[in-house]
């Protein structure tokens, strides 16, 4: 299913250093406000934020969810992405993160949850829309599951490998 992002930009591509700008922001915060703080960041910026998404997410159902996901890494710079569809869930594969990868290029150090944003932004924006997000993997490549299964494994923190 083709899927427009729900917000428009003159470029095909968006521009790597704002992947600088996430870093020191996730930095920022969860010094200030703690782990907990940045959790309710990444979550309300889920629900805020990417509200547009929610919507296309609820009106579409899973093909909607692997539409946005293939609109969404073809726009960020570097991102080495399969996104699978089946009946049941949507598995978005991540052999290289964008954002990871541009930060090790340039010898940023990460912040180690870095990863842990993608399981609570994509839960937040899911949860109104009926899909569950499951993260495995991270430190730069991993796998997200998107479904309606609500008895499926819940997410263990845990399971999300931190930046080193």
């Amino acid at each position: 299913m083709k899927v427009d992002l729900p917000y428009t930009d003159a470029k095909p591509q968006g521009a790597p250093d704002f992947y600088f700008a996430i870093n020191v922001s996730f930095r920022f915060i969860e010094e200030r406000f703690g782990n907990d703080g940045l959790i309710r960041y990444r979550e309300q910026m889920g629900h805020e934020y990417f509200r547009p998404v929610q919507n296309i997410w609820t009106k579409g159902g899973l093909p909607a969810v692997a539409g946005y996901w293939h609109a969404f890494f073809d726009a960020e710079p570097g991102s080495e992405v399969d996104v699978q569809e089946c009946d049941s869930q949507v598995v978005v594969s991540v052999t290289r993160c964008p954002a990871i990868g541009h930060l090790r290029e340039h010898d940023r150090e990460i912040v180690a949850e870095f990863c842990q944003h993608c399981h609570y932004v994509s839960q937040s924006i899911g949860r109104d829309a009926g899909i569950s997000t499951t993260v495995f993997g991270g430190n730069g490549s991993c796998k997200q599951i998107f479904s309606y299964d609500k008895d499926s494994e819940k997410q263990q923190i845990s399971d999300i490998r931190e930046c080193i």
